[in-house]
């Protein structure tokens, strides 16, 4: 759904407003029939109504964030827009706010610095739910497929531990590969982020290895490659004093520098093997 237009914004602030101390009828009677609320229209109360319902602001009548910012959020998250899903890159300052997005604080009665900090917000939060979903996807599907294609023990550490610096075990009685997995679900960026954990892991442990994961839309194994720990340490930050220390960092790999496929469990394959471990994309 596109972002509200002005008047149903203006009205579902006012329902959340009054629904914590009243019923939806009585409220919807008052915007109906009383003059201080006529200049929307009866429709427009109806249709912002519906509007919170679907969004799930109903739900959370009673949270401590203002009203303004809970309805310029939804407003936000489920409007569709097609920039909110990397508005971490195309929006770095206020003055970049889009114009439905400044429509839209502008109504609800938020400056451009408001409205931007509460975009921020919401986009993390989504992000990192989104993130941790396709994340655990990519680990379980590539764990399926090792287990099936691997010759010797395969483990999902993280299932039980994530102070290990890596998510997946793989050894057999010659080789061994501790692998961190990233997983996404775009097609034109790769954006990762790495602990300090995971990275002095890899810089003390010959057999770690970062893998991407590619997921389709339906969370199904689309491609598998490994990213060279030589990039990954040329792009970290460095501490710059014992008082300041980085603790996770985002790095956003361009295209050509992953290589298809998983090295290090290149001996432990079996020879039925699928080519998306040997790097070739699945059809």
């Amino acid at each position: 759904m596109p972002v509200p237009p002005e008047p149903v914004l203006r009205a579902a602030v006012r329902w959340l407003e009054r629904l914590p101390v009243s019923g939806v009828a009585r409220v919807r009677a008052l915007f109906h029939t009383h003059s201080d609320f006529s200049d929307i229209t009866p429709t427009q109360y109806d249709a912002a109504y519906a509007w919170i319902r679907e969004t799930g602001l109903l739900e959370d009548s009673r949270s401590q964030v203002p009203v303004d910012c809970r309805v310029f959020e939804a407003a936000m998250v489920h409007s569709g827009v097609p920039w909110f899903q990397d508005a971490d890159l195309l929006i770095r300052r206020p003055d970049e706010l889009p114009e439905d997005a400044l429509r839209a604080a502008e109504t609800l009665g938020l400056g451009q610095e408001e409205a931007y900090a509460q975009l921020n917000r919401v986009w993390s939060k989504v992000d990192t739910e989104k993130r941790s979903r396709i994340g655990s996807a990519g680990e379980l599907a590539l764990l399926e497929l090792l287990s099936e294609s691997a010759e010797g023990r395969v483990e999902h550490v993280a299932a039980w531990s994530d102070g290990h610096g890596y998510d997946i075990y793989v050894d057999d009685s010659q080789y061994c590969a501790h692998l961190e997995v990233k997983s996404t679900v775009r097609l034109g960026r790769l954006t990762i982020y790495i602990s300090r954990n995971e990275y002095e892991t890899m810089l003390r442990d010959p057999a770690w290895e970062l893998v991407t994961v590619r997921l389709t839309a339906e969370l199904k194994l689309a491609s598998v490659a490994a990213l060279p720990r030589e990039w990954i340490a040329d792009q970290v930050p460095a501490d710059r004093s014992p008082r300041g220390r980085w603790e996770s960092c985002r790095l956003d790999v361009p295209p050509g520098i992953s290589v298809p496929g998983i090295p290090s469990i290149a001996p432990m394959l079996a020879t039925t093997a699928p080519e998306l471990l040997r790097g070739m994309p699945l059809h």
